[in-house]
């Protein structure tokens, strides 16, 4: 592994932000201290910016020597509602708050790599487009960045995102599906209300949404090719008032999960469908209400194959993960990705030597060797002093 000097220069800076942010978590779309310490980083770093939204941050770094060409670099920036139960001098001050996913570092890598081609700006042809954003957690913060025109006359945009799966100092870039879709969705059955002793008189839409749940399990079963990966899950139901009233109102809540746009729109609708049917049959009825929190994030061939080679140069071939397995949890870096082209890349900081690296992502306990955040910053700016060369 090489890093480069000039990102080892600036660990204490890297490292001293990664840790104030972690210890000052906030959740999704009220990031308000979070983007004053963005910007106040960027003032110092001389970087102009502008709020997205209202917690938001778009950097822009100008390179010296002409060029039309625009690239974009995401770190999100939300926490979760989850607790800190660490025993780190950077835990949380903020309970029931928890930068339990990482985006600590992504802010703090970025905000390093801005530092270092801020520096280096009379070598770039081009423009770096910073991208701070909100509510990844949410799915809805890149959204607000494409609303405000962020991504106009972007050629290419990277993320990047620690993983607690991913050894210190292996890095994934691998080309094609990456991340599911996640759509949340909530089934309303209103039926009509009764004792249970005279069940013919009610509708009992307890009954009805649970044949609605089971016969929901047939779209992976029966609906769906066996080669294509989907899931229908459903995490909550509510209804009923007492042990023997017929429920006249039941709540179903869940999601689905695919890793292409045709399989989203055929098993969204497959299950407004088995719903309605159902409810119908029984003489109730269905409301259903879909929320589109992240598309499916297929990353692309060439800028994959593209970034995987300048990763190869700081890692080592054989640290560069090509194929690693798509996996079911969403990013709304999808977003980008449906507008333009470009790679989200996954950063190993699990490190043996301390056990909570390797706790799952939203975990209590989650934390990350920073080693691993120089090597974020590292692909950052060789990836844009590559591509920016006049």
């Amino acid at each position: 592994m090489t890093i480069k000097d000039y990102v080892i220069k600036e660990k204490e800076y890297i490292t001293s932000l990664r840790r104030y942010f972690h210890q000052h978590p906030e959740e999704s779309l009220k990031e308000y201290n979070t983007a004053n310490k963005i910007e106040e980083e960027l003032d110092k770093l001389n970087i102009p910016y502008q709020r997205i939204g209202e917690t938001g941050v778009l950097g822009i770094i100008k390179g010296k020597k002409p060029s039309n060409r625009v690239l974009a670099i995401r770190a999100d920036i939300d926490a979760l509602k989850v607790p800190d139960n660490k025993d780190e001098g950077y835990k949380s001050i903020n309970k029931g708050y928890n930068h339990a996913c990482g985006h600590d570092g992504h802010i703090a890598s970025l905000l390093g790599a801005a530092k270092i081609l801020k520096g280096r700006e009379e070598d770039l042809a081009g423009e770096v487009r910073l991208f701070f954003q909100q509510a990844e957690e949410i799915g809805q913060g890149a959204r607000i960045f494409v609303k405000e025109g962020c991504l106009e006359g972007v050629e290419e945009i990277l993320g990047a995102h620690v993983s607690s799966e991913i050894d210190l100092g292996k890095v994934s870039v691998t080309a094609g599906p990456c991340c599911a879709s996640c759509d949340y969705f909530k089934i309303i059955v209103k039926g009509k209300g009764g004792h249970v002793s005279k069940p013919h008189l009610s509708i009992d839409a307890l009954y009805i949404a649970s044949q609605i749940v089971i016969n929901l399990q047939s779209i992976v079963s029966r609906q769906t090719d066996p080669i294509d990966t989907v899931v229908v899950g459903i995490g909550l139901i509510k209804g009923g008032t007492t042990y023997n009233t017929v429920a006249d109102e039941v709540s179903l809540e869940g999601t689905t999960r695919t890793f292409n746009l045709e399989s989203r729109e055929k098993t969204n609708k497959t299950v407004e469908k088995i719903a309605k049917d159902i409810a119908s049959m029984y003489g109730a009825e269905a409301i259903v209400e879909f929320r589109d929190y992240a598309a499916p994030l297929v990353n692309d061939e060439r800028v994959s194959k593209e970034v995987a080679e300048l990763v190869k140069g700081i890692i080592g071939e054989e640290n560069l993960i090509t194929n690693k397995p798509k996996q079911l949890g969403a990013d709304d870096f999808a977003d980008y990705l449906l507008l333009v082209p470009g790679t989200y890349i996954q950063v190993g900081t699990r490190n043996s030597c301390n056990p909570n690296t390797a706790k799952p992502h939203h975990n209590e306990f989650f934390d990350l060797d920073e080693e691993g955040l120089l090597i974020t910053t590292n692909i950052e700016v060789e990836y844009v002093l590559n591509k920016l060369k006049e």
